[in-house]
């Protein structure tokens, strides 16, 4: 909510519709940004693609990403395809390991076998190795157990492939595909269960928070979900992460935006909106109106506007008096931002008007970084190490119920001590409060169960 700005940058090299279809390499590297790979392959900023060594904050701890470029030495240059689909779509290595669902099989496990072909042949031809180890994730007992996996697979992993349903149309299909599968988009927005495995069925798509972010409900309810925007709305959000009087991406959304959907076709995102308007209707509890209708732009203009935080002392300010020095500039005394929407309005806006008060909270502290079309939006963040100046918990808090109060929906209210847990990652699962040697035997020992319990039915069924 400080000034922003926009920077030309160049776009990232999507290969021609003709060569996806024919090029089996252009195939897979256009597969590759669609299921947003590099998004967690590779350190942001950095010129080493796929190398790994992203650091994904999970609640049980930091996981690196894997080296998946084709070094033989440090990636997965060895792998044969067979082995390469196994790590794809069940979360097993080449040499056995099984990976943490922070790497999004579940939802690929439904992955075609021609698109796992099409990805295995750009990993292997069409990425340059990096020979270099990505670092070591090192979580605590029992989440080191990587064995215990296999129970989780066995209970929660349905290795099924995708299969058209004949009664919809090729886009309607084509769209499920790339949000079931290929975006993944439910790892994010579907809530999960005390395991930590996504709640299929009635709850779908229904909204899920995600470490400090909130990510929201994506089903066709009018209220709660995309009912109430139209197709050109939802396809210039996917495509640039904006839309004046609705909504803009920020954290992992935009991170989304930025290496993934903004890429894709046309007739992919088309794909994409038919099938989320079939999404089943989730109703939020409590919410009676679309975030993006509440609130209204103030009619006073506040008493001091437009310095930049970096000149003042905001040390002893708070709601009003932060978001003059801190928001107004760019956002306007108003909170209407400016005419051509790139300062977006506060009012109308999900992140003010939401059930959840979470992204507003998290913009504050992290700040907003999304690039589309060549434009890079960004607003820095108050949160530790901040380029203009951090503010306390307390300060977030009084600044979020200033705009709130003003632009947003009135009835939410910040505390510090929320402010604080966003801060450090948000809640912590009940099932990331089982670190510890007791517990954490009975979880692998429970696990172990499982697994000759699930094994014992397969060869009577067999039988």
């Amino acid at each position: 909510m400080a000034s922003a700005f926009a920077q030309e940058k160049t776009p990232v090299a999507t290969p021609a519709a003709g060569q996806v279809q024919s090029d089996p390499v252009k195939r897979g590297q256009y597969l590759a940004i669609a299921a947003d790979c590099a998004a967690c392959h590779t350190v942001p900023g950095s010129a080493k693609l796929f190398a790994g060594g992203y650091a994904i904050d999970s609640p049980m701890g930091k996981i690196y990403s894997s080296n998946i470029t084709p070094s033989k030495q440090y990636g997965i240059g060895n792998y044969t395809e067979a082995e390469f689909a196994r790590a794809v779509r069940e979360g097993v290595n080449a040499h056995g390991t099984h990976l943490y669902p922070a790497m999004p099989y579940p939802s690929y496990a439904a992955m075609t076998d021609e698109d796992v072909a099409a990805l295995y042949a750009y990993f292997m031809q069409g990425v340059q190795p990096v020979d270099e180890a990505a670092p070591e994730t090192r979580l605590a007992f029992p989440f080191n157990v990587r064995a215990s996996m296999a129970g989780w697979n066995l209970l929660f992993l349905h290795n099924q492939r995708f299969a058209p349903d004949a009664s919809k149309s090729a886009e309607w299909n084509r769209g499920k595909y790339l949000v079931d599968t290929l975006a993944h988009c439910a790892e994010c927005h579907t809530p999960r269960n005390a395991m930590m495995a996504l709640e299929d069925g009635a709850a779908s798509y229904s909204g899920s928070q995600l470490g400090s972010w909130h990510a929201p409900n994506i089903t066709s309810d009018a209220v709660s979900g995309l009912g109430g925007w139209s197709d050109a709305e939802l396809a210039a959000y996917l495509k640039t992460g904006h839309v004046a009087g609705k909504a803009q991406a920020a954290g992992p959304m935009a991170e989304a935006v930025t290496n993934s959907l903004q890429h894709l076709t046309d007739a992919d995102v088309r794909a994409i909106v038919a099938y989320l308007r079939t999404i089943p209707a989730v109703r939020t509890p409590g919410q009676a109106a679309p975030s993006y209708a509440q609130g209204k732009a103030a009619d006073t203009d506040a008493d001091t506007i437009g310095l930049r935080p970096m000149q003042v002392n905001m040390a002893d300010m708070k709601g009003e008096e932060l978001y003059a020095n801190a928001c107004a500039s760019c956002h306007q005394s108003t909170g209407e931002g400016t005419r051509d929407g790139f300062y977006p309005s506060l009012a109308h806006n999900t992140a003010v008007g939401g059930a959840s008060v979470d992204n507003l909270v998290a913009a504050i502290l992290f700040g907003v970084d999304r690039e589309a079309g060549g434009k890079h939006v960004l607003m820095p963040g108050f949160g530790p190490g901040s380029e203009v100046q951090a503010l306390s918990d307390a300060q977030v808090a009084s600044l979020a119920n200033y705009v709130l109060q003003q632009f947003g929906n009135a009835a939410l209210s910040v505390t510090a001590a929320h402010v604080a847990e966003l801060r450090e990652g948000g809640p912590t699962p009940a099932l990331a409060k089982l670190a510890g040697p007791a517990v954490g035997i009975a979880v692998v020992i429970v696990l172990a169960l499982v697994v000759l319990l699930l094994a014992r039915r397969k060869r009577r069924a067999r039988h």
